[in-house]
Protein backbone atom coordinates (compact mmCIF):
# COMPACT_ATOMS: atom_id res chain seq x y z
CA UNK A 1 0.00 0.00 0.00
CA UNK A 2 3.05 2.45 0.87
CA UNK A 3 4.51 1.64 -2.29
CA UNK A 4 1.61 2.39 -4.47
CA UNK A 5 0.38 5.83 -2.78
CA UNK A 6 4.11 6.43 -2.94
CA UNK A 7 3.79 5.62 -7.09
CA UNK A 8 0.63 7.92 -7.01
CA UNK A 9 2.18 11.33 -5.72
CA UNK A 10 5.79 10.88 -7.64
CA UNK A 11 3.11 10.37 -10.88
CA UNK A 12 1.18 13.66 -9.75
CA UNK A 13 4.28 15.72 -9.48
CA UNK A 14 5.73 14.94 -12.75
CA UNK A 15 2.57 15.72 -14.31
CA UNK A 16 2.52 19.03 -12.32
CA UNK A 17 6.05 20.04 -13.29
CA UNK A 18 5.02 19.14 -16.99
CA UNK A 19 2.41 21.53 -16.82
CA UNK A 20 3.83 24.39 -15.02
CA UNK A 21 7.15 24.42 -16.95
CA UNK A 22 5.86 22.81 -20.36
CA UNK A 23 2.35 24.17 -21.02
CA UNK A 24 0.24 27.87 -21.17
CA UNK A 25 -3.18 28.63 -21.93
CA UNK A 26 -3.39 31.60 -24.61
CA UNK A 27 -6.54 33.11 -25.06
CA UNK A 28 -7.83 33.63 -28.45
CA UNK A 29 -11.14 34.58 -29.80
CA UNK A 30 -11.97 30.61 -30.40
CA UNK A 31 -11.02 29.84 -26.67
CA UNK A 32 -8.66 28.94 -24.17
CA UNK A 33 -5.74 26.96 -26.43
CA UNK A 34 -2.94 25.16 -24.68
CA UNK A 35 0.40 25.73 -26.10
CA UNK A 36 4.64 24.59 -25.17
CA UNK A 37 5.79 27.20 -23.89
CA UNK A 38 8.75 27.63 -26.38
CA UNK A 39 7.84 25.67 -29.68
CA UNK A 40 4.59 26.86 -30.30
CA UNK A 41 4.66 30.25 -32.08
CA UNK A 42 7.82 31.27 -31.32
CA UNK A 43 9.56 34.89 -32.62
CA UNK A 44 12.43 36.03 -30.85
CA UNK A 45 12.58 39.37 -29.43
CA UNK A 46 16.01 40.21 -30.92
CA UNK A 47 17.49 38.28 -34.29
CA UNK A 48 20.80 37.35 -34.43
CA UNK A 49 22.78 39.88 -37.14
CA UNK A 50 24.90 36.76 -38.49
CA UNK A 51 26.93 40.06 -40.49
CA UNK A 52 27.31 42.12 -37.12
CA UNK A 53 30.77 43.29 -37.91
CA UNK A 54 30.55 43.35 -41.63
CA UNK A 55 32.60 40.37 -43.12
CA UNK A 56 30.07 38.03 -43.59
CA UNK A 57 30.91 36.14 -46.78
CA UNK A 58 27.83 36.78 -48.54
CA UNK A 59 28.12 40.68 -47.51
CA UNK A 60 31.41 40.88 -49.59
CA UNK A 61 30.08 38.83 -52.69
CA UNK A 62 27.55 40.23 -55.12
CA UNK A 63 24.79 37.87 -55.04
CA UNK A 64 23.58 36.34 -58.11
CA UNK A 65 20.24 36.65 -59.72
CA UNK A 66 17.82 34.23 -60.14
CA UNK A 67 18.50 32.66 -63.09
CA UNK A 68 22.24 32.38 -63.22
CA UNK A 69 23.93 29.46 -65.26
CA UNK A 70 25.49 26.71 -63.46
CA UNK A 71 28.58 28.07 -64.26
CA UNK A 72 28.17 31.05 -62.75
CA UNK A 73 26.39 29.50 -59.58
CA UNK A 74 30.33 27.89 -59.17
CA UNK A 75 31.92 30.88 -59.27
CA UNK A 76 29.94 32.64 -56.88
CA UNK A 77 30.65 29.56 -54.28
CA UNK A 78 34.23 30.06 -55.43
CA UNK A 79 33.65 33.98 -54.72
CA UNK A 80 32.26 33.23 -51.03
CA UNK A 81 34.35 30.86 -49.95
CA UNK A 82 37.48 32.72 -50.87
CA UNK A 83 35.89 35.52 -48.59
CA UNK A 84 35.11 32.87 -45.70
CA UNK A 85 36.70 32.88 -42.32
CA UNK A 86 37.94 29.53 -41.29
CA UNK A 87 39.44 30.10 -38.18
CA UNK A 88 38.13 30.87 -34.78
CA UNK A 89 39.34 33.50 -33.14
CA UNK A 90 39.43 33.66 -28.76
CA UNK A 91 39.53 37.25 -27.35
CA UNK A 92 41.05 37.12 -23.46
CA UNK A 93 40.03 40.48 -21.87
CA UNK A 94 41.68 41.04 -18.50
CA UNK A 95 41.20 44.06 -16.61
CA UNK A 96 44.23 45.52 -14.96
CA UNK A 97 44.84 44.80 -11.25
CA UNK A 98 43.74 47.04 -8.18
CA UNK A 99 45.48 50.79 -8.47
CA UNK A 100 46.61 53.63 -6.62
CA UNK A 101 42.97 55.61 -6.67
CA UNK A 102 44.25 59.00 -5.06
CA UNK A 103 46.68 59.48 -7.89
CA UNK A 104 45.83 62.85 -10.08
CA UNK A 105 47.77 62.03 -13.12
CA UNK A 106 48.04 58.30 -14.92
CA UNK A 107 51.58 58.45 -14.09
CA UNK A 108 50.82 58.70 -10.23
CA UNK A 109 47.69 55.91 -10.63
CA UNK A 110 50.10 53.12 -10.58
CA UNK A 111 49.06 49.47 -9.14
CA UNK A 112 48.94 49.01 -5.58
CA UNK A 113 50.92 45.73 -4.33
CA UNK A 114 47.74 44.28 -3.87
CA UNK A 115 47.40 45.22 -8.04
CA UNK A 116 50.60 43.37 -8.65
CA UNK A 117 49.61 40.23 -6.50
CA UNK A 118 46.18 39.71 -8.86
CA UNK A 119 48.50 40.42 -12.13
CA UNK A 120 50.94 37.66 -10.87
CA UNK A 121 48.00 35.47 -10.44
CA UNK A 122 46.28 36.27 -13.81
CA UNK A 123 49.54 35.43 -15.63
CA UNK A 124 49.69 31.84 -13.75
CA UNK A 125 46.26 31.08 -14.35
CA UNK A 126 46.64 31.65 -17.70
CA UNK A 127 50.12 29.85 -18.05
CA UNK A 128 48.08 27.21 -16.71
CA UNK A 129 45.04 27.28 -18.71
CA UNK A 130 48.04 26.94 -21.67
CA UNK A 131 46.63 29.47 -24.34
CA UNK A 132 48.66 29.45 -27.09
CA UNK A 133 48.04 33.69 -26.93
CA UNK A 134 49.94 35.14 -30.00
CA UNK A 135 49.34 38.30 -29.16
CA UNK A 136 48.80 40.88 -26.69
CA UNK A 137 47.27 44.46 -26.66
CA UNK A 138 47.89 47.08 -23.82
CA UNK A 139 45.77 49.90 -22.67
CA UNK A 140 48.43 53.06 -22.63
CA UNK A 141 47.25 53.65 -19.05
CA UNK A 142 50.04 52.98 -16.68
CA UNK A 143 47.54 50.58 -14.44
CA UNK A 144 47.14 48.04 -18.02
CA UNK A 145 51.05 48.70 -18.81
CA UNK A 146 52.25 47.38 -15.47
CA UNK A 147 49.45 44.85 -15.55
CA UNK A 148 50.30 43.47 -18.44
CA UNK A 149 54.07 43.23 -18.72
CA UNK A 150 53.91 41.28 -15.33
CA UNK A 151 51.23 38.81 -16.59
CA UNK A 152 53.51 38.28 -19.60
CA UNK A 153 56.78 38.14 -17.50
CA UNK A 154 54.56 34.50 -16.44
CA UNK A 155 54.01 33.32 -19.48
CA UNK A 156 56.50 30.33 -20.97
CA UNK A 157 56.15 31.68 -24.77
CA UNK A 158 56.53 35.61 -24.18
CA UNK A 159 59.46 35.77 -26.47
CA UNK A 160 57.48 34.57 -29.02
CA UNK A 161 54.52 36.78 -28.34
CA UNK A 162 53.40 39.83 -30.26
CA UNK A 163 53.04 42.53 -28.00
CA UNK A 164 51.45 46.14 -29.14
CA UNK A 165 49.71 49.02 -27.00
CA UNK A 166 47.26 50.67 -28.01
CA UNK A 167 45.53 54.59 -26.69
CA UNK A 168 41.69 53.00 -28.21
CA UNK A 169 41.47 50.87 -25.29
CA UNK A 170 41.94 53.22 -22.65
CA UNK A 171 39.18 53.53 -19.89
CA UNK A 172 36.75 55.81 -20.88
CA UNK A 173 32.66 56.99 -20.47
CA UNK A 174 31.95 54.20 -23.26
CA UNK A 175 27.86 54.70 -23.50
CA UNK A 176 25.60 56.31 -21.16
CA UNK A 177 24.18 53.51 -19.02
CA UNK A 178 20.56 52.81 -18.26
CA UNK A 179 19.70 53.08 -15.49
CA UNK A 180 21.91 55.89 -14.41
CA UNK A 181 23.97 56.28 -11.41
CA UNK A 182 24.09 58.82 -8.96
CA UNK A 183 27.42 58.61 -8.02
CA UNK A 184 29.12 58.78 -11.97
CA UNK A 185 28.01 60.76 -14.60
CA UNK A 186 29.89 62.45 -16.73
CA UNK A 187 29.42 65.14 -19.22
CA UNK A 188 27.57 64.39 -22.72
CA UNK A 189 30.70 65.64 -24.45
CA UNK A 190 33.01 62.81 -22.78
CA UNK A 191 30.42 59.68 -23.74
CA UNK A 192 30.68 61.46 -26.98
CA UNK A 193 34.42 61.61 -27.48
CA UNK A 194 35.28 58.04 -25.71
CA UNK A 195 32.43 56.06 -27.23
CA UNK A 196 33.74 57.18 -30.56
CA UNK A 197 37.45 56.00 -29.90
CA UNK A 198 35.90 52.72 -27.89
CA UNK A 199 33.56 51.95 -30.83
CA UNK A 200 36.33 51.95 -32.89
CA UNK A 201 38.43 49.73 -31.07
CA UNK A 202 35.94 47.48 -30.76
CA UNK A 203 35.83 46.88 -34.86
CA UNK A 204 39.29 47.19 -34.58
CA UNK A 205 39.68 44.06 -31.89
CA UNK A 206 36.49 42.36 -32.05
CA UNK A 207 35.65 40.62 -35.46
CA UNK A 208 35.53 37.35 -37.24
CA UNK A 209 39.19 35.57 -38.62
CA UNK A 210 40.22 36.87 -41.66
CA UNK A 211 39.68 34.20 -44.29
CA UNK A 212 43.83 34.11 -44.65
CA UNK A 213 43.56 32.44 -40.90
CA UNK A 214 44.16 28.86 -41.31
CA UNK A 215 44.62 28.24 -37.54
CA UNK A 216 42.79 29.44 -34.43
CA UNK A 217 43.93 32.22 -32.85
CA UNK A 218 44.05 33.76 -28.94
CA UNK A 219 44.69 37.42 -28.57
CA UNK A 220 44.49 38.77 -24.89
CA UNK A 221 43.92 42.64 -24.84
CA UNK A 222 44.80 43.85 -21.33
CA UNK A 223 42.66 46.95 -20.63
CA UNK A 224 39.59 48.46 -18.48
CA UNK A 225 36.61 47.27 -17.24
CA UNK A 226 34.00 49.70 -18.56
CA UNK A 227 35.70 49.05 -22.12
CA UNK A 228 35.47 45.29 -21.53
CA UNK A 229 31.53 45.54 -20.45
CA UNK A 230 31.16 47.76 -23.94
CA UNK A 231 32.82 44.90 -25.55
CA UNK A 232 30.75 42.00 -24.04
CA UNK A 233 27.58 43.79 -24.92
CA UNK A 234 28.28 44.46 -28.34
CA UNK A 235 30.19 41.37 -29.06
CA UNK A 236 26.53 39.57 -27.87
CA UNK A 237 24.89 42.37 -29.38
CA UNK A 238 23.17 43.23 -26.09
CA UNK A 239 21.75 47.09 -25.51
CA UNK A 240 25.21 49.13 -25.01
CA UNK A 241 23.73 51.16 -22.55
CA UNK A 242 23.36 47.21 -19.82
CA UNK A 243 27.31 47.59 -19.84
CA UNK A 244 27.29 48.91 -15.94
CA UNK A 245 24.63 46.18 -14.93
CA UNK A 246 28.21 44.20 -14.56
CA UNK A 247 30.60 43.85 -12.91
CA UNK A 248 34.27 42.96 -12.92
CA UNK A 249 36.98 42.05 -10.55
CA UNK A 250 40.21 43.44 -11.10
CA UNK A 251 43.33 41.58 -13.41
CA UNK A 252 39.77 38.79 -13.78
CA UNK A 253 39.97 36.94 -17.33
CA UNK A 254 36.75 37.66 -19.50
CA UNK A 255 36.58 35.24 -22.94
CA UNK A 256 35.33 35.59 -26.14
CA UNK A 257 35.09 32.84 -28.99
CA UNK A 258 34.31 34.38 -31.96
CA UNK A 259 33.61 31.43 -34.90
CA UNK A 260 33.81 31.59 -38.72
CA UNK A 261 29.68 31.97 -38.82
CA UNK A 262 29.94 35.51 -36.49
CA UNK A 263 28.68 33.15 -34.10
CA UNK A 264 29.87 34.92 -30.88
CA UNK A 265 29.86 32.39 -27.27
CA UNK A 266 30.82 34.06 -23.89
CA UNK A 267 33.26 31.39 -21.86
CA UNK A 268 34.02 33.53 -18.59
CA UNK A 269 32.90 36.91 -17.85
CA UNK A 270 35.12 38.61 -15.52
CA UNK A 271 36.65 34.72 -13.54
CA UNK A 272 38.77 35.65 -10.95
CA UNK A 273 38.77 31.92 -9.49
CA UNK A 274 41.90 31.57 -9.57
CA UNK A 275 42.75 34.36 -7.11
CA UNK A 276 42.41 33.65 -2.85
CA UNK A 277 39.82 35.80 -1.47
CA UNK A 278 41.99 37.82 0.53
CA UNK A 279 43.40 39.07 -3.46
CA UNK A 280 39.96 39.83 -4.63
CA UNK A 281 38.96 43.77 -5.44
CA UNK A 282 36.64 45.27 -7.41
CA UNK A 283 37.61 49.19 -6.84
Amino acid sequence: MYFKLLKRAATVSCYSLGGLSLYYLVNTEKGKIVQTSWTSDFTPSIKWDSNWDHRACTALVKPLPENASAERQNEHNEKLDKHRAKAIRHIILIRHGQYNLNGITDKDRYLTELGRTQAKLTGDRLKELEFPISDVVMSTMTRAQETGKIILGQLTNRESINVQNCGMIEEGAVYPPEPKIDYWNPDESEFFTDNARIEAAFRKYIHRADPSQKEDSYTALVCHGNVIRYFVCRALQFPPEAWLRMSLHHASITWLVIHPSGRVVLRLLGDCGHMPKKNLSVQ
